[in-house]
């Protein structure tokens, strides 16, 4: 439900919420050059009376002064019968320049109102802020959702791309488009009279003045006891005329000064209304908090990248699921189809089969795992369709979902059944999808059928399972999906370093380049390599041998900035895809494709970062520390055989040492005399690391299955005096493991 009322708003009011953005922060510089002109006395050092009279010395025909909130002081006042308006300087009264309001800005500020148009355009604007509100509201309940909590919204995130640039600065400008849309939905309410405007501000005019001679202005008490910084205006009375009065307006409220005695009449103070509606005015255009306004400007900035970054984000959940029809609601829903995904490539296989089963008469719901409900009074039939992330854990879709599972109530007569994808060379396939199934029959819903697993997604895989599905059900299915097959590349070895050798453990950094063009390509302008696809640092490769359609997945050392792609490969005895690698000569090429692994990534900021790894693990990690050109603390734990055989990126981590892209380095090599592992290191350093965790660190572990494990036990003992443990820090993205 918030993803719909966050999405649907966005994508049709786009173009209104970009301009309406757009113009607001061009306007808020406004106020900040109006106060860099301005001339703003210390409290009690200018009065009114002081003001008036060195304006009049200038301007004999002064009609009216006055403070803009900005603090600039503007004269309106008759020359030879023409009237004007200057800015002065309020202690001289001399005029520094006519007062003449930009074009450009009252053009922006038009187009901010109403769109160049009248009351319609009002109208329009007004519509907008409200569905700013409505998408501020439910962004930030899908921020909430996506860190495991309020309470988690300032931890780090974890992600990449679209999704990575649109949560990180939702969060850092939320609260002031909300605050800009607040305010300005008020301000279109007060103008077409759905909320009432502030009355009882204007006293009624005296009955009865002195009507004597007219006193110097500078005499006058009632200006005298008014600091200027406290004048709105000050309205002189007409000229000759005795029973005249001067209008004065200050912050407090506003009345009348008689101009032969220097009376106060008829003050009439200001209500907390018209407080309350000064202040929201203020807020909204930055009018007398000229810095606020610029907060507010720089943060209305990022509403046309969020708006690009959403809508490329919708586009990809779209292409990759197809447009589900037919969506039942929670009440009338007799079958509900959850599904648990990290890159969205597990909806499509949702789709078809709600399709199916829609198909079949059936009245189906499909949403995340995230958003289960409590109940589903209608449904007899559940399935689970979920991916496995990382170490056995869940994905995006689905990292809250064995919360909300706690508080399910299963209707009587509800059965279920779970489908898993994953990858078989991975020691935890499907893991996350074998939990849900075990939580999900605790509650004591009926399964259809064991727990099944697609391998790679298989079409051959899935449409068996609906076949078994089909009989168990009683509804007739003919699952077919064939995923999107990833778009392949060739790269070419360039460079090559060789470990490992002397001991039977053979390692090497193999680094690839770009395809010379060839043929007609090369001779046009511009240049003359085919470019790389994207890619960062602990993103994958899916190098695909020859002989053998399965590829094999490789962790990036490199990011496409560096113009090349770099992988540590081990030998493994019988392996095909490492030998096909090992064999390679400069000048070889590889076919494979890119995986993005955004939810690996050291998190933004200057807390300390711990790297921990073993063997060829220390590739992305080795990609990390050469892109930490901010210099942020970097920490590398690091377990090898033998220093002298296989101690990969030696030289380079020297050099990052130097140049303090790595702030410590700590090394185990557990063929030497002195036999130590990485997770020895880690226990040396406890005091140290847990310091770290304190202030915020982030971990990350890559390598072998065997040293993550050992690695966590460590830790675990470790932040036993912090009061918490490694699944606390994954749930906050503070402990990433890539391992295999």
């Amino acid at each position: 439900m918030w993803r719909t009322l966050h999405s649907l708003p966005g994508l049709l009011a786009a173009v209104f919420l970009i301009t309406i953005a757009t113009t607001g922060a061009i306007l808020s510089v406004s106020p900040a050059l109006e106060r860099s002109d301005a001339t703003i006395p210390a409290t009690g050092a200018v009065s009114v009376a002081q003001l008036a009279g060195r304006v009049v010395t200038h301007y004999p025909q002064t009609e009216q002064i006055k403070r803009l909130a900005s603090g600039v002081i503007v004269v309106y006042y008759l020359n030879d019968g023409t009237p004007e308006a200057d800015r002065v300087d309020p202690l001289t009264g001399l005029g520094i320049g006519a007062f003449q309001p930009s074009p450009l800005f009252r053009w922006v500020k038009d187009l901010h109102r109403a769109f160049l148009r009248a009351n319609d355009g009002r109208l329009l604007s007004g519509a907008t802020a409200f569905i700013m509100v409505l998408m501020c509201l439910s962004g930030s309940f899908l921020l909430a959702r996506r860190s495991g909590g309020w309470r988690s919204l300032l931890r780090p995130l974890k992600g990449a791309g679209d999704r990575r640039v649109h949560a990180e600065l939702a969060r850092f400008a939320v609260i002031g488009l909300l605050l800009s849309a607040l305010t300005g939905g008020y301000m279109s309410a007060v103008r077409f009279g759905l909320v009432p405007e502030p009355t009882g501000n204007e006293p009624d005019y005296p009955a009865e003045v002195s009507g004597g001679v007219p006193a110097t202005v500078t005499s006058l008490k009632a200006l005298q006891e008014t600091d200027l910084n406290n004048l709105h205006e000050l309205v002189f009375p007409y000229p000759n005329d005795p029973q005249d009065v001067y209008s004065l307006a200050t912050r407090q409220g506003s009345g009348f000064v008689d101009q032969s005695t220097g009376e106060l009449l008829k003050f009439q103070a200001t209500t907390p209304h018209s407080r309350l509606h000064d202040v929201i005015v203020s807020l909204h255009t930055g009018e007398g908090l000229w810095w606020f306004g610029l907060i507010l400007g720089t943060a209305s900035l990022s509403v046309p990248v969020l708006s690009v970054s959403g809508a490329r984000i919708w586009w990809a959940r779209r292409r990759s699921t197809g447009l589900v029809l037919n969506n039942a609601d929670i009440a009338t829903a007799d079958t509900v189809i959850l599904v648990g995904s990290e890159h969205n490539t597990t909806h499509g296989f949702a789709r078809i089969l709600h399709e199916q089963m829609v198909a079949a008469g059936r009245r189906v719901l499909t949403v995340d795992m995230n958003d289960l409900a409590r109940a589903y009074p209608s449904a007899s039939m559940m399935f689970v369709l979920t991916s496995t992330y990382g170490d056995g854990g869940p994905p995006a879709s689905a990292n809250l979902f064995m919360q909300r599972l706690s508080h399910f109530h299963a209707t009587e007569g509800l059965s279920f059944a779970v489908l898993g994808f994953g990858d078989r060379q991975f020691a935890n396939y499907c893991q996350f999808a074998v939990e849900v199934d075990s939580a999900m029959s605790s509650l004591g819903v009926r399964r259809v059928d064991e727990v099944a697993f697609i391998d790679r997604q298989s079409p051959r895989l899935f449409n068996e399972w609906g076949n078994r599905l089909s009989k168990r059900i009683n509804v007739p299915l003919s699952l077919v999906h064939n995923p999107k097959p990833p778009i392949r590349f060739e790269f070419e070895l360039t460079d090559r370093a060789d470990f490992g050798v002397q001991i039977h453990a053979p390692t090497s950094i193999l680094r690839f380049g770009p395809i010379r063009k060839t043929g007609m390509a090369s001779w046009l302008p511009g240049r003359q390599f085919r470019p790389l696809p994207d890619f960062e640092a602990g993103d994958l490769i899916g190098v695909v041998p020859p002989d053998n359609g399965i590829p094999r997945y490789y962790s990036l050392a490199s990011s496409k900035s560096d113009g090349l792609l770099e992988i540590c490969v081990r030998k493994q005895p019988g392996g095909v895809c490492s030998g096909l690698l090992h064999n390679l000569k400069t000048g070889d090429r590889i076919q494979g494709f890119i995986q993005p692994n955004p939810d690996f990534r050291p998190a933004p900021g200057r807390h300390p970062v711990i790297l921990i790894g073993a063997g060829a693990g220390i590739g992305p990690l080795a990609g990390f520390i050469r892109k930490n050109d901010a210099r942020n603390p970097m920490f590398l734990y690091w377990g090898g055989r033998n220093p002298q055989s296989d101690f990969l990126y030696q030289p380079e981590l020297d050099r990052y040492l130097e140049d303090s892209r790595l702030t410590g380095l700590a090394t185990a090599f557990s063929r030497t005399e002195n036999r130590a592992y990485v997770q020895d290191r880690i226990t040396e350093d406890a005091p140290t690391l847990r310091d770290m965790i304190e202030r915020g660190a982030q971990v990350l572990v890559c390598g072998g299955r065997e040293m993550a494990i050992a690695v966590s036990q460590v830790f675990n003992d470790l932040l036993i005096p912090l009061g918490t443990t490694v699944d606390t820090l994954k749930r906050e993205g503070r402990y990433l493991e890539d391992v295999y």
